[in-house]
């Protein structure tokens, strides 16, 4: 879905005879994991990075939109209009995600799972082809959102909506969750520099040697960096991109980031960056990296006043002819590496 190349600088240095940075790699929620540990024992490294990407695996198959799972279970319950009893954990989430889809005015809406079933984005094997026009129809007037979904204690149902128009999908979302899961676990584990990248949302924690974790956002059009940054002891940062997931059809580019006022993929934009900065919304800067792009995306040339609404104000956005823009806060934060 979004993609930041990691700029690493020094990548091994001698620390007591052993390699001062540890590298691990993964391939979960249906994309590539790299997990950075800087500075420490081999064997303290090692096990603190397992443990995080157990806890990303589990994420991963408990809350998958598309495979039998947690996720599932609930969705056929709410297609079915049953009520169904989900775990603390899972309640939580449903909570956190329906009040981040109210801030940004539902542009983000993990309720549309259907919509993007339709589309055929749920699937990596997505066919160049436009969906059924009477389903898509039916499912704009519909309007679903996860705002109809009720949760009473661990018991989630659907309010009014249609049969079958609500599904949650939590992609888009559960990776940022997983970003400041990761960070809990290293501290929890005593590690205190670290980067984890997830397929392009990006965080850090500590630096590397005393040097800060660079990275660079990806160019929409190129396969260079667009920029560079330096990321700062818990800060985060994530993109949205229409560059990732699409397909192209008589000369139109269809994306997988879906309005879900209109149903149809968004056009107005090539790219949105936002850098989260530590202890955002109650310490949950990883998830609203993950989060914040979207809204900002979908709304087009009305991002700035969602940005204010949101309180994000590190933002890079790469408009539709491949204009950039930034705020200012993100303007004295980046160095572009390509000209508009």
């Amino acid at each position: 879905m979004k993609r930041i190349l990691l700029v690493l600088l020094a990548l091994f240095a001698a620390a007591c005879g052993r390699p001062a940075l540890h590298s691990q790699e993964s391939y979960v929620f249906g994309t590539r994991v790299e997990v950075l540990v800087w500075g420490e024992p081999e064997d303290k490294a090692r096990a603190a990075t397992a443990e995080v990407l157990r806890e990303f695996d589990r994420y991963h198959r408990t809350y998958h939109a598309w495979q039998p799972s947690e996720m599932t279970a609930l969705n056929d319950a709410l297609a079915a209009g049953r009520p169904h009893e989900v775990t603390p954990e899972f309640a939580g989430y449903v909570r956190e995600a329906q009040d981040v889809a109210a801030k940004g005015e539902y542009l983000f809406d993990p309720g549309i799972g259907r919509l993007i079933q339709l589309w055929g984005f749920h699937d990596d094997a997505f066919k160049a082809q436009l969906p059924d026009q009477a389903r898509l129809a039916e499912l704009i007037r519909a309007k679903p959102s996860i705002g109809q979904i009720k949760v009473d204690g661990t018991i989630v149902s659907r309010g009014s909506t249609p049969d079958g128009a609500v599904a949650l999908d939590f992609g888009g979302y559960l990776k940022g969750v997983a970003l400041d899961r990761a960070v809990a676990i290293f501290k929890e584990r005593g590690i205190a520099n670290a980067l984890i990248n997830i397929g392009g949302n990006v965080m850090a924690l500590g630096s590397k040697g005393g040097t800060p974790w660079r990275v660079g956002i990806q160019h929409p059009r190129a396969a260079t960096p667009l920029a560079t940054l330096e990321l700062r002891d818990g800060e985060a940062i994530g993109t949205s991109g229409d560059y990732q997931r699409y397909f192209e059809l008589d000369g139109k580019r269809y994306c997988h980031l879906i309005d879900p006022r209109t149903g149809w993929p968004s056009t107005g934009t090539q790219a949105v960056s936002v850098l989260i900065p530590p202890g955002f919304g109650a310490g949950r800067a990883g998830m609203w990296s993950d989060v914040a792009s979207k809204p900002l995306f979908i709304a087009g040339t009305d991002w700035r006043r969602l940005a204010d609404r949101l309180g994000v104000t590190q933002v890079l956005r790469v408009d539709a002819q491949g204009g950039i823009e930034l705020t200012d806060a993100m303007r004295a934060r980046v160095k572009l590496e390509s000209k508009p």
